[in-house]
């Protein structure tokens, strides 16, 4: 699966790391409808660092359509909701 985190690139990430990443997701979910700002900003550096530490990094020359794009990480609680698809960044 590709995953584009915005204005930084895109990364490859197989079957079992969008598991773990569906976990961060649910994860971010609950802190944003317990509007835990401070937890959400932890998670969402997590989730972003877990992608670009365990994932491929795509060279910038090497175009795919992304599968799932990640909201930056100076992204708000209320960017963040506006980008749920239901119940939450990814629906896997």
């Amino acid at each position: 699966m590709i995953v584009r985190i915005q204005g930084e690139g895109q990364w490859e990430l197989s079957g079992s790391q969008i598991d773990r990443l569906d976990k961060f997701d649910d994860e971010i979910v609950q802190v944003v409808g317990d509007h835990n700002h401070e937890r959400f900003h932890a998670l969402l550096a997590a989730m972003l660092s877990y992608v670009r530490d365990e994932g491929r990094h795509l060279p910038d020359d090497e175009i795919a359509e992304s599968d799932l794009i990640l909201p930056p990480s100076d992204s708000t609680m209320d960017e963040v909701r506006d980008l749920f698809q239901g119940e939450g960044l990814i629906n896997a």
